[in-house]
């Protein structure tokens, strides 16, 4: 694709089609089939060293989705039995769980990313490539930053979410199939380290680890303090100051025991001293 062009992707849900009925909630599904990515997309005059700028133009789901959760897996995974999970109708701006529980649709996508440094790389963990980042403000609206490896970028997108939750705590979101309305441009000689987030008011800075959130939450805090230190002036100290008085800390998802990795967020406002992730 060009450079600036708006295409429509379309993807599966998580499971790439293995929970259709009641009887899929509990079975034991193909790990090797979870989280496919449409792609690689080729974007022109995408090169190292450039960012690649996804913005979501717009998210249209399938009229049905599901959560599930194995047993052993998730934070309540000891109090919890599982294998469980659920069905939920999506329909006119509405997620229903049951006859009681119903709440608004707040459609994301779990999975974007481009092709590593080096080699190929699964679509269940995050990285500094993209990745299964399952960051809820990855919605639309939203602008994803991703540094450039690999001529072309070779974007993929996957694991649309109808809602999900900070932490995803049971380890998925309602998982579900849908069409993608994105916008692709080329910041041409900036990169960033690892994946950022532009949203109306605020940009998010991502930092991720194999099991230990607490190396997750220190990552992404240097992400932003490296920001604001390198295109806005900050000095280090009181970029640290500004981080823990403005800004917020938070965690995208943190599903263990669970293969994958675990993802914390920083947020930090659109202020006029720092109004976008990158000088340009």
């Amino acid at each position: 694709m060009a450079a600036g062009e708006q295409i429509h992707v379309q993807t599966w849900d998580c499971y790439k089609g293995q929970v259709l009925v009641d009887a899929d909630l509990t079975k034991v599904i193909d790990d090797a089939q979870v989280n496919p990515a449409t792609g690689p997309i080729y974007v022109e005059g995408a090169e190292p060293g450039d960012t690649l700028a996804v913005t979501i133009i717009d998210i249209k789901t399938e009229a049905r989705g599901a959560a599930r959760f194995a047993a052993g897996e998730g934070q309540l995974h000891q109090k919890a039995k599982g294998p469980y999970g659920t069905f939920f109708d999506v329909a006119n701006g509405v997620i229903k769980m049951n006859e009681k529980v119903s709440f608004p649709i707040s459609p994301m996508l779990g999975v974007i990313g481009v092709a590593p440094a080096s080699g190929s790389i699964l679509t269940m963990p995050a990285g500094k490539h993209g990745g299964n980042l399952d960051n809820n403000m990855n919605k639309i609206g939203s602008t994803i930053y991703l540094p450039v490896k690999h001529s072309g970028a070779l974007l993929g997108i996957g694991d649309m979410h109808a809602s999900m939750g900070d932490g995803e705590i049971c380890g998925t979101g309602v998982e579900i199939g849908g069409d993608v309305l994105i916008e692709v441009n080329v910041i041409k000689s900036i990169t960033t380290d690892f994946p950022v987030t532009e949203t109306a008011d605020s940009w998010i800075t991502h930092g991720v680890a194999v099991d230990d959130i607490q190396e997750a939450m220190t990552l992404a805090c240097e992400e932003a303090a490296g920001l604001l230190v390198n295109h806005w002036g900050f000095t280090y100290e009181d970029a640290f100051i500004f981080l823990s008085v403005a800004c917020d800390l938070g965690i995208a998802q943190n599903v263990h025991p669970c293969e994958g990795t675990v993802i914390a967020k920083v947020r930090v406002p659109k202020i006029s001293a720092c109004p976008k992730p990158f000088k340009i």
